[in-house]
């Protein structure tokens, strides 16, 4: 896949047709919303069979290229239970994140002081494919749970 963050046009594009490239997506909310000609916000819920979703906040930069992702939220949800989460809040005194500093990974059992490096988590390229699939994973695992 070509990197849609080359524009901001490719980047809503492919941020609206989630569901035709991901079978897994049942449907999305997701909107992008053009803060000025240099920023946007991108704000929205992907939702997935079993329950599952994730919600989504990116903050981008389209003012050179590359372009970013200059801040992120992804919370991954299964019905009203918050599994996990991505973010980018630096934490530059845990020296177990500084491998993938500043992206992290919240899980349980604190899930809000326990935090795992998140390599597959990017400023320059769309963190969503990633995440979606690692979704798909969980719900292959409840599917054959059942």
């Amino acid at each position: 896949m070509n990197n849609p963050l080359r524009s901001r046009q490719e980047y809503e594009q492919f941020l609206y047709t989630l569901s035709e490239s991901f079978l897994s997506v049942q449907s999305s909310k997701i909107v992008f919303i053009p803060k000025s000609a240099r920023f946007g916000l991108v704000k929205g819920e992907v939702y997935f069979e079993q329950g599952f979703r994730l919600l989504i906040k990116e903050w981008l930069t389209f003012s050179h290229l590359p372009n970013v992702i200059s801040d992120y939220s992804y919370e991954v949800w299964q019905g009203e239970e918050k599994l996990y989460w991505y973010d980018s809040q630096p934490h530059p005194d845990d020296a177990t994140l500084a491998s993938t500093h500043p992206h992290h990974k919240h899980i349980p059992p604190d899930i809000k002081h326990h935090r795992l490096p998140a390599p597959q988590i990017s400023f320059s390229q769309p963190n969503l494919p990633v995440l979606i699939q690692e979704i798909e994973v969980l719900i292959r695992k409840e599917t054959n749970a059942t």
